[in-house]
């Protein structure tokens, strides 16, 4: 009986041991942060640069990457809509189902007609949406991003600082991952790829 124990101590616990390892080497299925439950970033309700209101159902069956900026933003907001279409073509055919949203928080000087030409550098399949003052305040608190409007020389000259960050949903609209600006196309290609089969 104890030669038995002694064995399974020596064969049991490694044994144990390898398990917990190989469980603790899985690799994660996402590259971008995972937020699945999150109480925020729960949804909107804005008009488009056609004044269509828009919300997440309007997108069921598609991942949807929601991105805040303005069109005279100098490197993020530009660098990341270009991350959002590569993410697209590396998708292949599934990228027909990543649905790029960009939120203008400069309704002022971003216009119907500049977000429509905008978009026309990137991907006509994107949309911008424009909140008014009051639905933009709504929306930054519901999302927990920073905004903040510095003076320029002239009213019209400012400039804004706010979080450079995309929210991605899941084909049924719900918050999944979080990707912070320079995250990279492949991993929001391989993240959009995970939810669309179904993650």
């Amino acid at each position: 009986m104890a030669l038995v124990f002694g064995i399974f101590l020596l064969v049991g616990v490694p044994a144990a041991v390898l398990v917990q390892w190989k469980i603790q080497q899985r690799p994660k299925p996402f590259q971008l942060i995972d937020v699945s439950g999150a109480d925020y970033a729960r949804g909107f309700q804005l008009p488009d640069q056609n004044g269509v209101v828009r919300g997440l159902q309007d997108f069921k069956g598609e991942v949807v990457a929601v991105f805040f900026g303005f069109t005279q933003c100098p490197d993020v907001c530009p660098a990341t809509m270009t991350e959002l279409v590569q993410a697209k073509k590396l998708m292949g055919a599934q990228g027909a189902k990543l649905r790029g949203i960009f939120v203008t928080v400069d309704p002022d000087r971003d216009t119907a007609r500049v977000l429509k030409a905008y978009l026309g550098n990137f991907d006509p399949a994107f949309l911008a949406l424009r909140p008014n003052p009051e639905q933009l305040e709504r929306t930054v608190a519901e999302f927990r991003i920073h905004v903040r409007k510095n003076p320029g020389v002239s009213p019209m000259s400012y400039t804004l600082d706010h979080t450079a960050a995309s929210f991605i949903y899941d084909p049924q609209g719900r918050l999944r991952l979080y990707a912070r600006h320079g995250a990279g196309a492949a991993a929001l290609a391989a993240g959009a790829k995970l939810l669309l089969d179904g993650a």
